[in-house]
């Protein structure tokens, strides 16, 4: 599996919002500004996280986007999914019946893949807000950052 800009993005952004403290709706110009990403793509981007039901959507001057959910009913699996990143590590192939081999390796990769499933889907926004954090209090940093 390989991450896109597409599914970097959409982690960073849902992170983004996952730190802000006070709740409240943050417009896509101030997330786009504090992650650095191009703000039409980012629009984009949260659009289709809202039609999976990751985020809401506020209209109005103090308006923006803001999760649905806590952070911890949030998983990258979910996200990826959202944005329509595949987590498919091999295209759809059925080995050879005669060689044992490409069996063996064809079984491995499935294997493989189903632990990739399970870790993307157990791994929430909260865990990555803690693991963050915890390397910034290591760096002795502020505790504001960039994801």
């Amino acid at each position: 599996m390989k991450l896109t800009t597409r599914g970097h993005y959409s982690v960073k952004a849902l992170l983004d919002l996952s730190l802000q403290q006070g709740g409240g709706p943050e417009s896509v110009k101030a997330i786009a500004t504090r992650q650095e990403i191009p703000a039409p793509y980012l629009e984009k981007l949260l659009i289709e996280m809202r039609r999976a039901g990751l985020v809401k959507s506020i209209r109005g001057v103090q308006g923006g986007y803001k999760l649905a959910r806590s952070p911890a009913q949030i998983s990258l699996g979910q996200i990826l999914e959202a944005v329509g990143e595949t987590i498919e590590p091999l295209p759809h192939h059925t080995p050879a019946q005669s060689q044992a081999e490409d069996w063996v390796t064809f079984s491995l990769w499935q294997c493989l893949h189903q632990k990739l499933k399970e870790a993307l889907y157990s791994i929430t926004l909260a865990d990555l807000y803690y693991d963050a954090r915890s390397w910034q209090a290591a760096q002795g940093e502020a505790t504001s950052f960039v994801v």
